[in-house]
């Protein structure tokens, strides 16, 4: 059972500009009923049968190994509703259900007590959406390779997992372990998570034809969205990355065709893992492995198996953009930060997905600071102000399966380069960042935990802080005037910015570096005599506007 941490949300409300309509069906999928909170998933035993012939799942099966939290003779578990349930077997009994949108009720024979340990098996097969533009509009990818062999994947990171197997599809509930089996038609090959078991080849009367059947096991908590198949002409080969305690195994998946270009390409694997270990600890999934898997999509940080799709290219698809110019692997150093934020450590509602993407996006800005340095990682870092929009906050609308804007990507990562700045103390920043990792290993939080966590650790109320930047759209705007007086200069300046915003910042009168500490109202203070041209304000250490007035 995955310990699942669940506090109240106490910072502002989300603002009008962050509200939607929402419907039966968005609650369904996002709230936390008695239906859901009655039971403890703690193990799943997943079976599929791909046809890619007619791309749809046949004669599949989940079981669902849970505790009952609570007394209760009715649940929901979750299963798109293009899905059908063939039948749910508990106790050598079927038993009933009805569904709603994709939510599926069943109801037990007798009360389930609090503290039994049971199953249920879910029986299902049908056609699983498509993939429009994956990962970001997610369900089953089905391609083919450039020999005209089946490459199949699937990503549902939003969407949840209900959209191709049924389970509990919220974040909040993740099993302990899970067994994945899935066959696919012989002779492609299948990946998942975690550690390969057995491959056997079987013959299905049904299809009257040999499949693939491989079993992968996940020894360590997962969420649902992250549990994935890969079905191709694969061929894997394997590394080693020595640490200073123990040695993980590296695995890679790649089309038959691209295996020297792989060997080459993964090269730049083992000095990101040491970066990444140094900063955050230990590679949270080691007796699970770390394994790139060749996609037919962009990427996704699927656990111990990330979807691999940039072809090989430095950057972004080839475009240095994203990677501020630098040669690295964009997808690489993204999606293997999610290891650690987003999988390790996961939020319980995905209103709070800034979590997983804020912290990954800062992440790559480490990277780089430890492989090209500190100058290098302030370009990198201000380079990501270009992608910033401010069209809505950060955090969604909790309860209804929403997550925020976009900018939960470079906003987040920013807005934690400018704390960073204002701590003046990287030791004390640097802990923070391992501290949460090993306060939260393993768990599903809310957002609060760790901005608490971190008001906790500096002694420093970062409530506003956080308000400003997370919930709401604008950035915070300096403004400020250089008034001449007799041969000295006079700075006038101010926030304009929600109540009670005070963030100090760093300026430059031409000499030193200092500190000023604006607020709602203006103040004012003497920069004796400078050069009016040499006044800068540090914007390349914080994230803000900046308006200049005559």
């Amino acid at each position: 059972m995955r310990k699942i941490l669940l506090l109240g949300i106490s910072l502002l409300i989300v603002l009008d500009s962050n509200s939607q309509d929402f419907n039966r069906k968005d609650s369904l999928r996002g709230s936390l009923t008695p239906f859901r909170t009655c039971y403890d998933v703690t193990y799943y035993d997943l079976f599929v049968i791909v046809d890619e012939k007619e791309r749809t799942l046949e004669r599949s099966y989940n079981k669902i190994h849970f505790t009952a939290l609570s007394d209760f003779d009715e649940f929901q578990v979750d299963l798109s509703k293009n899905l059908e349930i063939l039948l749910i077997e508990f106790e050598e009994t079927e038993l009933l259900f009805t569904r709603e949108y994709d939510a599926v009720f069943i109801q037990f024979p007798r009360t389930i007590l609090k503290g039994e340990n049971s199953t249920i098996k879910v029986w299902y097969t049908g056609y699983p959406k498509e993939a429009i533009n994956p990962p970001w509009d997610g369900g089953f990818s089905w391609k083919k390779d450039k020999n005209d062999n089946p490459w199949i994947g699937v990503s549902c990171q939003g969407l949840g997992a209900s959209v191709w197997w049924p389970n509990k599809d919220h974040q909040s509930d993740e099993p302990d372990s899970m067994s994945i089996t899935v066959s696919a038609r012989y002779p492609s090959k299948v990946v998942c998570n975690g550690n390969l078991r057995r491959d056997t080849t079987v013959w299905y009367d049904y299809f009257q034809g040999y499949f693939n059947q491989s079993e992968w096991f996940v020894s360590y908590p997962i969420n649902n969205y992250d549990v994935t198949l890969n079905i191709g002409d694969y061929v894997c080969f394997q590394d080693e990355y020595i640490s200073s305690e123990d040695t993980l195994d590296l695995s890679y998946y790649v089309l038959s065709y691209n295996v020297e270009k792989a060997r080459k390409h993964f090269k730049q694997v083992k000095p990101m893992l040491k970066c990444f270990e140094n900063y955050f600890g230990r590679y949270p999934f080691w007796n699970d492995g770390f394994a790139l898997v060749e996609t037919p999509y962009l990427g996704m940080e699927h656990q111990s198996a990330i979807a691999y799709g940039n072809r090989y290219l430095p950057g972004y698809r080839g475009s240095l953009d994203y990677s501020g110019g630098l040669e690295f692997d964009y997808i690489i150093v993204h999606e293997t930060g999610h290891e650690w934020w987003g999988n390790s450590v996961t939020t319980n509602d995905i209103a709070d997905m800034w979590i997983h993407e804020g912290f990954c996006t800062y992440s790559e800005a480490l990277y780089v600071e430890c492989l090209y340095g500190y100058d290098e990682m302030l370009k990198y870092v201000n380079n990501q102000k270009r992608f910033i929009r401010n069209n809505k906050p950060i955090v969604g609308c909790y309860h209804v399966n929403h997550k925020g804007s976009g900018d939960m990507y470079h906003k987040g990562s920013v807005m934690l380069h400018t704390l960073r700045t204002l701590l003046e103390d990287d030791e004390l920043w640097f802990s923070i960042l391992i501290g949460i990792l090993d306060e939260f290993e393993y768990q599903t939080i809310d957002a609060k935990q760790v901005i608490d966590y971190i008001i906790q650790r500096t002694g420093k109320d970062f409530t506003v802080f956080f308000n400003q930047y997370l919930y709401n759209t604008s950035l915070p705007e300096f403004q400020y005037q250089l008034i001449r007086e007799g041969r000295n200069i006079t700075l006038k300046y101010r926030w304009e910015a929600i109540e009670e915003f005070d963030m100090p910042i760093l300026v430059n009168s031409g000499k030193d570096d200092f500190w000023i500490y604006p607020e709602k109202m203006w103040k004012e203070i003497s920069l004796g005599r400078i050069d009016l041209s040499e006044f800068k304000v540090k914007e390349e250490l914080f994230l803000l506007d900046i308006k200049k007035l005559k």
